[in-house]
């Protein structure tokens, strides 16, 4: 075991090293005793970091790197009031960082390193998807908006609330599908079933909406009874690949990201063989830009091992190569990524400003913190564009169910 303060050393070296990148603004450190330390251009916003234990800090990040970032905020080691801005002067400097002909090479080295394995069973995805989903429906409630709606929203045009965006994306990924009431419906992880509820109620097609997490699946039933849709949509806990039967149209919002790079082929071979000849299908999917994506899958960062265990996002080209083992074809793409910053931001501040009926459901400060830091940390991914939201539509050739003309809206 490397002694503490051999870590704290090259944690420190590293940190400061990583802090001279820093372009676009100031990062100040403030110790305990008052001491500070500023890192920057100043041409930007100045964020201001409290070290509250530098040698806990230091040790951490010279052990686990960015993850020990992670586990020092979450013990408390470090506080900033700015989360989001602090991590975007970061992402923007280890960006430029990562261009330059020493870290390329680094980076075509640990492409050598294998990847750890990423199959999971219906045991090991039902046991991952407990970890995060089943935490407990009321926790959601207090963060989400009404539609309980746990993905990118849509924000069509300035001053749209949370809700009104979420139903925008409801919306569009309805147009995208061609819904009708002639339609049966599969969706592929239907969450708290506010899809489900929305195809249903404003489409009048048949929904069957796939879970394998209990308590989503107990209160989506309740929701689709009081919303008096209980002979259209129908929730089944079930995992997708034990799924039979034929269905006009399929959808998935943000579930692929759960299954692991091992399952893409298995994931789209299944669209393809439950998917009705004409049928048309929508994929909508947090993912990594394509260069960086086989430096990440070889790294389980924070978020991985912290938030969503098992987790793994996609590439495009992964995606394509999967797709493309199959007789479906992308015959859609939007890039709505820059959207989900604006959505974390307002789930962010919901959950911030209920911090007391947070810790009143039974969570501690440990668990406040760790949410803390992913709302942030995600957010400020997608506002410098360093992770990205697709929605891919799905279909096969010589299918005259598709749209003759693009829907004209604005995009991002």
């Amino acid at each position: 075991m490397i002694p503490s303060a051999l870590a704290a050393a090259a944690g420190r070296r590293l940190g400061y090293r990583a802090l001279a990148e820093i372009r676009g603004g100031t990062i100040v450190l403030r110790h305990p005793d008052g001491r500070g330390r500023r890192f920057g251009d100043g041409d930007g916003p100045e964020v201001v970091v409290d070290v509250r234990d530098p040698d806990a800090l230091w040790s951490k990040i010279g052990l686990r790197t960015t993850i020990g970032l992670g586990e020092a905020y979450v013990d408390g080691d470090w506080d900033c009031e700015d989360l989001p801005a602090l991590f975007a002067l970061f992402g923007r400097s280890v960006h430029r960082a990562q261009e330059t002909p020493s870290v390329r090479a680094l980076a075509r080295l640990q492409r050598l390193r294998p990847a750890p394995s990423t199959r999971q069973d219906a045991h090991a995805a039902r046991r991952n998807i407990h970890a995060h989903y089943d935490l407990g429906n009321e926790l959601f409630r207090l963060m989400l908006d009404p539609t309980m709606t746990y993905s990118c929203a849509y924000w069509e045009r300035p001053g749209m609330t949370l809700q009104e965006a979420q139903e925008a994306k409801l919306r569009m990924v309805c147009e995208k599908l061609n819904l009708s009431a002639a339609d049966h419906l599969l969706e592929i992880g239907c969450g708290w079933g506010g899809l489900a509820i929305w195809a249903a109620r404003h489409h009048g097609c048949r929904v069957t909406g796939l879970t394998i997490s209990r308590a989503q699946a107990s209160l989506a039933r309740e929701r689709v009874r009081e919303a008096g849709l209980d002979r259209l949509v129908e929730i089944v806990e079930r995992d997708y690949r034990l799924t039979e039967g034929s269905y006009s149209r399929i959808v998935s919002i943000e579930m692929l990201e759960a299954i692991g790079l091992a399952e893409y082929d298995t994931y789209f071979a299944t669209i393809d063989r439950l998917l009705a000849p004409d049928g048309i299908a929508l994929v909508q999917t947090i993912g990594m830009p394509d260069h960086r994506f086989e430096r990440y899958r070889r790294r389980p960062d924070w978020i991985q091992r912290t938030i969503f265990p098992g987790s793994l996002l996609p590439s495009l080209e992964a995606l394509a190569r999967s797709v493309a083992k199959t007789r479906l074809m992308i015959a859609g793409l939007e890039e709505i990524g820059i959207g989900y910053a604006r959505t974390l931001r307002v789930w962010r501040e919901r959950f911030q400003a209920r911090f007391d009926d947070v810790r009143a459901l039974g969570y501690d400060e440990r668990f406040v913190r760790t949410w803390t830091f992913y709302l942030a940390y995600c957010e400020s991914a997608f506002a410098i564009r360093a992770l990205r939201d697709m929605q891919l539509v799905l279909t096969r050739s010589h299918n005259d169910a598709l749209p003759t003309h693009p829907p004209t809206r604005a995009t991002y």
